[in-house]
This record gives structure tokens, C-alpha cells and sequence, in this order.
């Protein structure tokens, strides 16, 4: 249900109108088939390395062992900056998403109730933050389904309010395809923010119950909750919704009755479809909180256990919670009290353009890790039936996911180098998170002297074959990891 929860967000529930507008429904569709299959293959790298190393840094964990530890470090500080700056922004959100009912409310208020409540969930607990995102997901889940099925209905003649709908809506001005490749292409990038949150099954599966077992059925999962919950719902708003409608155009978290959802509700009939919607979006907005708090501080933990970050993060409570690191993490959320000062829409986009680019480089993280675990793996003559999951797809899957990731991440803001004057505020906004990346790989290389580990000299957890329906358990696989010691 994480993996689920992850990948249903607003960009679903509100932006999705906004790409189907701009590249038409086959371009939207276009652009959701083929970042979710880059999304799934990255999944499958991430299960591979989850499953056989279950660990809450994960991605920092991974960079170290299999690329290099100034890599492992760069990613861990980039992860957690990603998760921590999100939760802020997800904190702005919700006040826009609240002052659609109480407008008269200051924002800061909400937004400190919600800090508060994500904060209390996550210090209770591992369990308690489980417990709460498994029903934030599943709010989420069945309100794509009811989505899906009231759609489906409608384009059947089922259900009333489908009468214009249907491949007539693909005929229409340009489409299927509007815009062209420079549309695709800015669709993608939308569609990858939407996407980021999947691979918080890697940072969970260091406190799930049989990781081995449960981390690959996630995984194996992700691809059909991919096509559901995104390609059916892009699908189903194409055939129903015409590109051109204006509605469509004005697609922002500020304004979520004109949300495609509350759009193709209220068509069929059903009284106050916006309001339903907006409790979804805040439904979206607080799974999301609360997942970046519990990834952000896992991995502010991990850094510090692993002599990364102050060892003061390190300390956990009586309930296993890192409560010193998730103190820092709220720290950084309370950037949404900027707010008090500057105007909600303002800080929103501001936190959102300091995080943006972080997301794409822990997912290009991912797939260098993997690639470079399992050539380490084959060439010490390790067999890989003894792994707990094998990723399907390999060489291919982390290629690809790497070069199409690699685009999107470099192709963000293009459209600013081909003005007669540059936006160098709109480039630094957008690529600011690159050079600071490489700047901080660099800077450990430099005074720890790391270099790329070579295949030979990679440490493994003890592998053994296993047999069919046999799996690792999760105890002897930390127990490997911890007889090893932190690389």
C-alpha cells in the first residue's frame, strides 16, 4: 500500500488535466505508458537491491557499496533534502487545498495542525506511520477506481453525462497528438513529478516484516497499479473530456473543482463532486507528508549511523523511532510558515522548484546502483537464484531507466535556452540541484579520498539458493549486513 500510495498524488488527481490539454489524450497517454515503464523498471532495479539489503538509508546505503562512497553520500544528502523541502510543500498545499472551505482561516494555522499530526504519527512509530499511510493510500485507491468504473459506465450509456464522449474527443482540433515532441516531452517531465514517491518501498522494506517476501510482491505489483490507477484514468478523462476544454487549462492545486475528476463526477451527477475531490486532494497532500517525513528522516538516520551526519542523529527512541533526526526533518518542513509572510501560491512554487530536480537524480541514482550490484554480483561468481528477487529486465531495464531519466532531468527547462534572452533565473531554479549534487560528490571525494569501487572488491550479504516459495529472512539478512559494518 506504500508503493501504492506513493504513486497517487495530485499530479493525478489535478494536474493530469493540464498534460492532456497541452499534448492532447494520445500525447498524455503517450507520455504516462512510458514513464510508468521506466518507473516500473526502476522498481524492479530498486526490489533487486531491497530485498537483499533491507536498510532505511537505501539509496545512500546502495551508492556507497556499488559506486562509490562520495556517490552513496551526495545521494543520502540529496534524498533527505528531497523528502524534508517536500514536506513543506505538501504543507503549503494543504492550506490552499483548506482555503477552498475556510477561506477566511489563515493558512499557517492549517498548515501547523498538519505538521503536527505528520510529526505525532511518525514519533509514535514504524507501525504508526504504516498504519496511517496504508488508509491514506486506500482513500486514494478507491476513489481512482470509483473513477475508472463511473467513466467506463459513462462511455457505455450506462450512467448519463457521457453523451459527448468517446473517440469523437480524439478527432478533435489536433489531436490525438497536440503540440508535437517539445508537448510529449513537457508532459513527461509532469508526469515524472507525479510518478516520484514508488521507491519509498526501498526506504520501508529496513523496518517491513520479510522484507525478501514483501519488497517483491510490491514491486510485481507496480506495474498493474501503474496502468490502472494512471493509464486507465488518463484514458478515461481523453475519451470523456475534450483536449480543448478550457477547464482543462486551468489546472493548478489551487483551484481543484476545475480538477478533471470533479469534472467527469459532476457530469454524471453527483452533487458536490468538488468537495469530494478536494477531500481526496487533501487526502493526497497529507499521505505525501507524512511518507516524506518518514523517508527524510530514515535516511538522515541512516547517514548518521553510517558516520555521514552528526552522530546526534543516530539516537532512537524506546519505539525504535530516530527521533532526533525527525526533529531536524520537521525543522525543514517549517519552511511552510514562510507563508505568515509571503503568499501561499508564491511559496509553493518556490519550495517546489528547490526540490524538483532532487527526485530525478535519487531515481538516477537507483539505476547506477543497480547496474553496477548485480556486474559486481556476476563477476565474483555469485549465482544470482541466491538473490531473494531478480530483477527481470537486466542490463536493459536500468538502461533505459537511466538515458530516459537522464533526458527528462536535463530536458526540464529547455525552453529557457531557446529565448532570444536566457532565463537565468527560471535555469538556476530548475537545474540549482545538479551542480549542488555534483559539488558535494565532490567534496567528499576530495577529503576522503573515495574513488569507484571496482567489481572485485564489492561486499555482498551471504547469499544462499533458495528453492521455490523459500525466502530470506529478514533478521539473517541485517544480521550480514551488520557483521560487514558500514561501507
Amino acid at each position: 500500500m506504500i508503493a501504492v500510495g506513493g504513486s497517487i498524488g495530485t499530479g493525478l488527481f489535478v494536474a493530469s488535466g493540464a498534460t492532456i490539454a497541452q499534448a492532447g489524450p494520445g500525447g498524455a497517454l503517450l507520455g504516462y505508458v512510458l514513464i510508468g515503464v521506466m518507473v516500473y523498471f526502476l522498481m524492479t532495479s530498486l526490489g533487486e537491491l531491497a530485498a537483499a539489503m533491507p536498510v532505511s538509508g537505501s539509496f545512500s546505503t546502495y551508492g556507497a557499496r556499488y559506486v562509490d562512497e562520495g556517490f552513496g553520500f551526495a545521494l543520502g544528502w540529496n534524498y533527505w533534502y528531497n523528502w524534508a523541502v517536500t514536506v513543506a510543500v505538501d504543507l503549503v498545499a494543504a492550506q490552499l487545498v483548506m482555503a477552498y472551505w475556510f477561506p477566511d482561516v489563515p493558512g499557517v494555522y492549517w498548515s501547523a495542525l498538519f505538521l503536527a499530526i505528520t510529526f505525532g504519527l511518525n514519533a509514535l512509530s514504524a507501525r504508526g506511520f504504516g498504519e496511517a499511510e496504508f488508509w491514506f493510500a486506500l482513500i486514494k485507491v478507491v476513489a481512482v477506481l470509483a473513477f475508472v468504473a463511473m467513466g467506463v459506465m459513462m462511455l457505455l450509456g450506462i450512467i448519463r453525462g457521457g453523451e459527448s464522449g468517446g473517440l469523437v474527443n480524439w478527432t478533435v482540433g489536433d489531436a490525438p497528438f497536440a503540440g508535437g515532441f517539445a508537448a510529449l516531452i513537457g508532459v513527461a517531465m509532469v508526469v515524472g513529478f507525479s510518478f516520484q514517491g514508488t521507491e519509498l518501498i526501498g526506504i520501508a522494506a529496513g523496518e517491513s516484516k520479510d522484507p525478501a517476501r514483501n519488497v517483491p510482491r510490491a514491486v510485481r505489483q507496480v506495474f498493474w497499479r501503474i496502468l490502472l490507477f494512471y493509464v486507465m484514468a488518463i484514458l478515461v478523462i481523453g475519451l470523456l473530456i475534450p483536449y480543448t476544454d478550457p477547464h482543462l487549462l486551468r489546472n493548478e492545486v489551487t483551484d481543484v473543482s476545475v480538477s478533471p475528476f470533479a469534472l467527469i463526477f459532476e457530469r454524471a451527477g453527483l452533487l458536490g463532486a468538488a468537495s469530494v475531490m478536494n477531500a481526496v486532494v487533501l487526502t493526497s497532500v497529507l499521505s505525501a507528508g507524512n511518507s516524506g517525513m518518514y523517508a527524510a528522516t530514515r535516511m538522515l538516520y541512516s547517514l548518521a549511523r553510517d558516520g555521514k551526519a552528526p552522530r546526534f542523529f543516530s539516537r532512537v527512541s524506546r519505539n525504535g523511532v530516530p527521533l532526533r533526526a525527525l526533529l531536524a526533518t520537521a525543522a525543514v518542513a517549517a519552511l511552510c510558515f514562510f507563508t505568515f509572510v509571503f503568499s501561499p501560491n508564491a511559496v509553493y512554487i518556490w519550495l517546489l522548484n528547490t526540490s524538483g530536480m532532487t527526485g530525478f537524480i535519487a531515481w538516477l541514482g537507483i539505476a547506477i546502483s543497480h547496474y553496477r550490484f548485480r556486474r559486481g554480483y556476476v563477476e565474483q561468481g555469485h549465482d544470482v537464484s541466491g538473490l531473494p528477487y531478480v530483477s527481470p529486465f537486466f542490463p536493459f531495464g536500468p538502461i533505459f531507466a537511466f538515458i530516459l531519466c537522464l533526458i527528462i532531468t536535463l530536458g526540464q527547462n529547455y525552453e529557457a535556452f531557446l529565448q532570444d534572452r536566457i532565463d537565468w533565473g527560471g535555469v538556476v531554479a530548475t537545474y540549482i540541484g545538479i551542480p549542488l549534487f555534483l559539488l558535494i560528490w565532490a567534496g567528499y571525494r576530495l577529503v576522503r579520498r573515495s574513488r569507484f569501487v571496482k567489481y572485485g572488491e564489492m561486499t555482498f550479504p551471504i547469499a544462499k539458493p533458495r528453492t521455490p516459495g523459500q525466502s530470506q529472512p529478514r533478521a539473517a539478512a541485517l544480521e550480514s549486513l551488520r557483521r560487514e559494518g558500514p561501507q
